[in-house]
């Protein structure tokens, strides 16, 4: 009975303890290739510390944030997201755009917060930490490994990929092997290879489903049995020192030791999360790839759904993401008269994902963003009409260009129908995508760099903590 008082006591103590720590908030970021993480992320925090540009953040409009600043993160294992590098890319004299996500990196934003209204001054202030967690997507569509076994996944992975051109010559060389041969590390590591060129090629396409995500951003792991696996055609018989044998033992391996630990060590701590993705960029390559965003965003939701896993059930402990948003970047490709049209498509896109999300729990919302704005709006006039473009400095030329995207349809279904059902093209539009550089800056004191919607998704995502 004192053992169980003492303890009992002990945690009390901790729950004291708890109550009078500053609060903390785990923001996880992921996206798919060229969803513009790195970039979102950046200005996120530059317009968080300077919120001249953040009308839509009631926090900051009403002066409830009265500082923001930068600290150490607390996960000493963990890379620092390296902010300062990447803001200076973004406005300096030469703006470019950052590199891309690698790896997993995190950035700890503290704010000092006095609540506005009459009993603000009563209450006294107060500190939140908001922890961003940046990953890449492709590691969050990892989770649809966990309940699959090889011959599962070979098999899918095989079938999936059947059309798509670039996958040709690695199904040349999978059909060519005899996986019921004995184990040859060199074969081993040459079909791994040529599997791994594939999902370099599918994801330059703008296919999203390209898995195993290590194998894109094999770091550190580059070389190691874990990752020197690829699907193969099932053999006849499989004996023990087959080929089959040996791929099946590592696709395990991967699971166990690259897949498993991330979702324990880092996205069981999440608490809200933003999925950005490349629309545009996907209705650019055409409805294959419209498609398999579709399938892929279903995919990425189900790691919220700790329901569906018994694994990763026992890892999150019952513990849900409390909100997460959609974001379409790159919405400054579009005049504003199109950007409903942009964020209905990706409400109808992630309609299968949300459903998902809503019935685990999660608030969700979609937007349509440009974390850093790089284009200015006018109107063209062309053959006898008046469009309305946006205009930008092109990216490698160095060029100004007016651009006029295509007109995105009000009703999703156009696009979303014909994807479904395997059209090989657009019939009736022809929707294009430029790239452009980000803009020269000369931002006044107290001003982060410009944007469209960052402070509503600000908002929805950490309004209610501030």
């Amino acid at each position: 009975m004192a053992g169980g008082l003492i303890r009992g006591l002990g945690d009390f103590g901790t729950g004291i303890g708890d109550l009078f720590s500053d609060p903390v908030i785990r923001l996880g970021v992921t996206g798919l290739s060229r969803a513009g993480k790195t970039v979102f992320i950046t200005s996120l925090v530059a317009n968080l510390m300077d919120r001249g540009r953040m009308p839509g953040l009631r926090a900051a409009s009403d002066g409830t944030i009265r500082a923001a600043w930068l600290q150490p993160q607390p996960d000493d294992t963990v890379p620092r997201f390296d902010y300062e590098t990447h803001l200076a890319a973004l406005t300096g004299p030469d703006p470019h755009w950052p590199e891309s996500t690698r790896s997993i990196s995190e950035l700890r934003l503290s704010f000092r917060l006095q609540p506005a209204g009459l009993l603000g001054p009563l209450t006294g202030e107060r500190t939140l930490h908001l922890d961003i967690v940046d990953y890449p997507g492709e590691w969050l569509l990892d989770l649809g490994l966990l309940d699959r076994s090889y011959p599962d996944w070979a098999e899918a992975t095989l079938a999936r990929i059947a059309a798509r051109p670039m996958a040709q010559s690695y199904l040349q060389m999978a059909r060519g092997t005899d996986a019921a041969a004995p184990l040859d590390e060199v074969q081993a590591k040459a079909l791994a290879a040529g599997f791994a060129d594939y999902l370099q090629a599918a994801r330059a396409a703008g296919f999203s489903d390209c898995t195993p995500g290590r194998f894109l951003l094999p770091g550190d792991l580059a070389g190691s049995p874990a990752l020197t696996f690829a699907p193969l055609p099932r053999p006849g018989a499989d004996p023990r020192g087959s080929l089959w044998r040996e791929m099946a033992r590592r696709f395990e391996a991967y699971k166990t030791h690259i897949v498993k630990p991330f979702f324990r060590d880092h996205f069981a701590r999440i608490d809200r999360q933003v999925v950005l993705a490349d629309v545009l960029g996907a209705i650019h390559s055409g409805p294959a790839a419209v498609e398999d965003m579709r399938s892929a965003m279903a995919d990425i939701l189900a790691a919220f759904r700790p329901g569906r896993n018994g694994w990763l059930t026992s890892v999150l402990g019952g513990k849900r993401v409390e909100k997460i948003l959609f974001a379409a970047t790159k919405a400054d490709h579009l005049h504003h008269s199109q950007h409903g049209r942009l964020t209905a498509i990706t409400a109808a896109l992630m309609r299968e994902a949300k459903d998902r999300a809503d019935f685990a729990g999660a608030q969700t919302s979609a937007l349509s963003v440009a974390a850093v704005r790089a284009t200015v709006e006018e109107t063209v006039a062309h053959s006898g009409q008046m469009l309305d473009c946006v205009r930008g400095t092109l990216s490698g030329s160095g060029k100004q260009a007016a651009f006029y995207p295509g007109e995105l349809p009000d009703n999703p279904a156009r696009l979303l129908a014909p994807a479904r059902e395997g059209a090989q093209a657009w019939l009736d539009a022809d929707y294009r995508v430029m790239t452009f550089a980000p803009a020269r800056l000369s931002l006044r004191p107290g001003e982060g760099p410009p944007h469209i919607r960052l402070d509503k998704a600000a908002e929805f995502l950490i309004g209610d903590r501030l």
